[in-house]
C-alpha cells in the first residue's frame, strides 16, 4: 500500500497577489497608530458608556439599537483587560492608564480594513473584471471618511463589512454551478448570518437585509419555474433558502438578546424604564426592595401601584395632603377634594391599601381572603386615610376626562363614588388572583364605568408638577396608560392610624420568588427600544441627507487642547463628487438600454444586460435603500449615516466605468482617452487623499495656514487656532 504513495506530495493553490496587497494596504491605512490620540474622540463618548456597564454587567438600554455591536465593542474590551473604571463624560478626556485604547479599537479598524477587499469581491461576484475590482477597491482603501469612522471605537465600520459580506455571500451561493455543493450552501448560511450580524449591530442594517431577501425571492421564484430540475429538488431548495435567511437571522438576533441580557444581570441606571416585573429579575435595585414580598394581593394588603406607561415617565399612584384648587385658572371649578396624582420617584404617599368594601378591616385575615379578577375594592390611601375617588366633575388638565380625587366629604351633594372593579387583563381564568408585580390590572370605576387612566400631562404649580391622573370613560381596548401593577406589596397588620404610618415605611416580608422567561424580557425589551422616541435635537454637527451628496458638512471629531491637530469626519471629494456623476450616468444608462430593448434594438447583449441589471439592483438599490430612507425619518442626522450608501455608490461607480469602457466605446481611440482619464482620476482621489491625510489621522500637525487651505468648502467647520 505505501509503494503506491507517490512521493514528493505536493499541494497546489491559487493565491490572488492583488487581492492579498489591497488587503494589507487596507491593514495599514485603518490600524495603523489607532492608539492615537489617547482621548475620547465623538461618539466614544457614547458607546463607551455602554462598553463600562458590559464590563460591569449593569443593566442598560440604548434605544436606538440592537445589542451586538456593543456586544462586539465590549469583547475588544474584554480582551484588552478593561475594567470598565473611566467616566465618559465628554469629548477629549485623556484616557487613564487603565483603559485600553487600543483593544477598544481594534475591532472596528480590523472591519474596516477588511471592507476593502470584500468591496474587491463583491464587484467580481457581479461579474466585472478584476481591473474594475481592484478599481473599487483603490476607491475605498484611499476614501478618508471610512479611515477615520474605522480607526475609532465606532459601529459603522462594523456594520458596513457584515452588509458587504452578506451581499458578497449571496452572489457567490447564486453563482455557484453545482447546487450540491457543500461549500455553496455555507456561503447561503454565511450571507444569512451577516444579515443578522449587521441588524443586529444597526437598524439600519435592515434596510440592505430586506434587499437582499427581494433579490433572493426573485432567484427563488426563477428556480421554481426551473423545469429542468425535480420538484423535490426544488423544494429542498426553497427550504433551505427559507431556513438561511429566514429562520437562522432570527434565531441569531434572539440570540444577540440572550446573551445581552445574561451579561447584564444587575440592576442599572436604565432600570425605571422597565416594568417592575422585569426590574425585579434583576440583582439589586428593585430586586432588593421586593424580595421577600408576598405573591398574592389579598384584602388588607399595602400595595403601590406602578403605571405601565413609561411616557413621559415611570410613575407610581399618589395622593399627598394637598387639594385641588376651588377654580382653576380658566375659571373651571373643581370638587376641592384630596389631589390624586402619579409621582415619578418612590414616596411613601404612594402606599395604598386594598380594603373590602363590605368590612372596615384593614389588616389582611388568616388565611388571607385573595383578590380575584373581578373583586369590587376600595383603594384606601395609607398615610391619609382618603379613598380613591372618581366623579362626573372635569379633570383639571384633560376636561373630557374625570377628576380623581381622594374624598373628602364636605357635608355638600357630593357623595362618595369610591368602588373599583379590578380587572386583570393578562388573566389565565376568570378566578385569576391579582398577584404583586406579575398582574397588569385595570382599575374600573363602578358607578361611572371610568378608568383610572394616566393622562400624561403635568399639573401645575398647585399640583407640584406631578402627573396627571384621570377617570376616562372613552377608555377601549389595551393602553399602558391605563394598566397598573403591584410593585411593593406587605400584608397589612396594624389596624389604627399611627401604627400603620410606621407600617407603612418599614421593610417588606416574606419571600417569593419570580421569574420572567427570556421570551417576556425580550418582547418588552424589544418594544421599549422602538417605542421610545428619541427627541430630535440640534447639533453643531448634524446634517440634512441633501448635504451628505456633495459633502457639505463634517464633523469635527476630536481637537487638540493645545495646538491645530484635529480629526474630522470628512471624506475624500473628488471619490465623492464623480460617485454621485457615476450614479446619474448609470441611471441615464439603464433608461437607455430599458428603452432601446423595449424596441428590440439590442446594443448589449443578453448576459451584459442581466450583469448590468444586477449591478443596478445590488449597488444602485444599496444606495437607495441606505440613504433616502433618512427623509422621512425623525431623528438627529450626521455625516456618517451616509456612509453605507457611499459605499455602494463607490462600487457602482466602477461598474459604470467598465461598461463605458467595455459596451459604450467602440473606438480604441475613444478606450485609450478614457484609460488615461481613469489614470488621471485615480491620481487625484491619492492627491485628495494624501491632501486631507493629517485631518484623517489627526497628524502631522498642520500650521494656521495649511488648515486654512484644506478650508475647500465654506460650510466645513475647521478649526483655525493662532498662535
Amino acid at each position: 500500500m505505501l509503494g503506491s504513495i507517490k512521493l514528493p506530495i505536493a499541494v497546489k493553490t491559487e493565491i490572488n497577489v492583488m487581492l492579498l496587497i489591497m488587503t494589507a494596504l487596507g491593514l495599514v491605512t485603518r490600524m495603523c497608530g489607532i492608539n492615537f490620540p489617547k482621548a475620547v474622540v465623538f461618539d466614544e463618548v457614547y458607546y463607551g458608556q455602554f462598553v463600562s456597564l458590559y464590563m460591569k454587567q449593569v443593566f442598560f438600554i440604548d434605544e436606538s439599537g440592537p445589542p451586538f455591536g456593543h456586544m462586539i465593542l465590549a469583547f475588544g474590551a474584554y480582551l484588552g483587560g478593561f475594567d470598565g473604571n473611566f467616566v465618559w463624560n465628554r469629548i477629549g478626556a485623556e484616557y487613564t492608564c487603565n483603559v485600553p485604547v487600543w483593544s477598544l479599537r481594534v475591532i472596528p479598524a480590523l472591519a474596516g480594513a477588511l471592507c476593502v477587499p470584500l468591496g474587491y469581491l463583491l464587484m467580481v461576484e457581479l461579474r466585472c473584471s478584476h481591473f474594475t475590482a481592484l478599481g473599487a477597491s483603490l476607491l475605498l482603501l484611499l476614501e478618508n471618511s471610512l479611515i477615520a469612522q474605522s480607526r475609532f471605537m465606532l459601529l459603522e465600520s462594523v456594520l458596513i463589512f457584515f452588509l458587504l459580506l452578506a451581499v458578497m455571500s449571496y452572489l457567490r451561493f447564486h453563482n455557484a454551478q453545482s447546487s450540491s455543493s457543500p461549500h455553496k450552501w455555507a456561503w447561503l448560511v454565511l450571507s444569512g448570518t451577516s444579515c443578522a450580524c449587521a441588524v443586529g449591530v444597526k437598524y439600519m442594517g435592515l434596510f440592505t437585509y430586506i434587499l437582499l431577501l427581494c433579490l433572493a425571492a426573485y432567484h427563488t421564484w426563477q428556480l421554481i419555474g426551473d423545469r429542468t430540475q425535480s420538484s423535490v429538488s426544488v423544494l429542498v431548495q426553497v427550504l433551505a433558502r427559507c431556513l438561511a435567511l429566514l429562520v437562522l437571522p432570527v434565531l441569531l438576533y434572539l440570540g444577540f438578546f440572550y446573551a445581552h441580557l445574561s451579561l447584564l444581570y444587575r440592576s442599572g441606571p436604565h432600570d425605571q424604564m422597565m416594568s417592575s416585573a422585569f426590574q425585579a429579575s434583576l440583582q439589586g435595585g428593585l430586586a432588593r426592595v421586593t424580595q421577600g414580598q408576598p405573591l398574592e394581593v389579598a384584602f388588607g394588603s399595602q400595595v403601590t401601584l406602578r403605571s405601565k406607561s413609561s411616557k413621559p415617565v415611570p410613575c407610581w399612584l399618589h395622593s399627598h395632603k394637598a387639594n385641588y384648587p376651588i377654580r382653576y385658572e380658566n375659571g373651571r371649578g373643581s370638587s376641592h377634594q384630596q389631589q390624586v396624582t402619579c409621582y415619578p420617584f418612590k414616596d411613601v404617599n404612594n402606599w395604598w391599601i386594598v380594603k373590602d368594601p363590605g368590612r372596615q378591616d384593614l389588616v389582611v385575615s388568616k388565611p388571607p381572603r385573595l383578590v380575584r379578577h373581578g373583586d369590587i375594592v376600595q383603594l384606601l390611601h395609607g398615610m391619609t386615610s382618603r379613598f380613591l375617588n372618581t366623579h362626573d366633575v372635569a379633570a383639571p388638565m384633560s376636561p373630557h376626562s374625570q377628576e380623581v380625587s381622594g374624598y373628602i366629604d364636605f357635608n355638600v351633594s357630593m357623595p362618595a363614588q369610591n368602588l373599583w372593579k379590578v380587572e386583570i387583563v393578562n388573566r389565565e381564568s376568570n378566578k385569576e388572583v391579582w398577584k404583586t408585580i406579575l398582574s397588569e390590572v385595570q382599575l374600573v370605576h363602578v358607578n361611572t364605568s371610568a378608568m383610572l387612566k394616566l393622562s400624561g400631562s403635568s399639573l401645575p404649580d398647585w399640583g407640584f408638577r406631578q402627573l396627571e391622573v384621570v377617570g376616562d370613560k372613552s377608555y377601549t381596548g389595551y393602553q399602558q396608560s391605563g394598566i397598573w401593577n403591584v410593585e411593593e406589596h406587605r400584608y397589612g397588620t396594624s389596624q389604627e392610624q399611627k401604627e400603620r404610618e410606621l407600617e407603612l415605611h418599614s421593610p417588606t416580608h416574606f419571600h417569593v420568588r419570580r421569574n420572567l422567561t427570556f421570551m417576556a424580557k425580550f418582547m418588552e425589551l424589544q418594544w421599549k427600544m422602538l417605542s421610545v422616541k428619541n427627541e430630535v435635537s440640534e447639533h453643531k454637527y448634524s446634517s440634512s441627507p441633501m448635504e451628505w451628496v456633495v459633502m457639505d458638512t463634517n464633523i469635527a471629531y476630536w481637537l487638540h487642547p493645545s495646538n491645530n491637530a484635529q480629526i474630522h469626519l470628512i471624506g475624500n471629494i473628488f471619490t465623492w463628487t464623480v460617485a454621485t456623476f457615476g450614479l446619474a450616468i448609470f441611471a441615464a444608462l439603464f433608461l437607455w438600454h430599458l428603452l432601446r430593448r423595449q424596441r428590440k434594438m439590442e446594443d448589449i447583449p443578453e448576459v451584459t444586460w442581466r450583469q448590468l441589471s444586477q449591478v443596478g439592483i445590488v449597488c444602485g438599490g444599496g444606495w437607495a435603500v441606505n440613504y433616502l430612507p433618512f427623509f422621512i425619518m425623525e431623528k438627529t442626522l450626521f455625516l456618517y449615516h451616509y456612509l453605507p450608501a457611499l459605499i455602494f455608490k463607490i462600487l457602482l461607480l466602477s461598474a459604470v466605468l467598465e461598461h463605458l469602457h467595455t459596451h459604450i466605446l467602440r473606438y480604441p481611440s475613444h478606450r485609450r482617452a478614457l484609460d488615461g482619464i481613469l489614470m488621471a482620476g485615480l491620481f487625484s482621489v491619492y492627491l485628495s487623499y494624501r491632501t486631507l491625510s493629517p485631518l484623517t489621522y489627526g497628524q502631522p500637525e498642520l500650521s494656521s495656514e495649511e488648515l486654512a487651505s484644506l478650508h475647500w468648502k465654506d460650510t466645513w467647520d475647521i478649526l483655525l487656532r493662532k498662535h
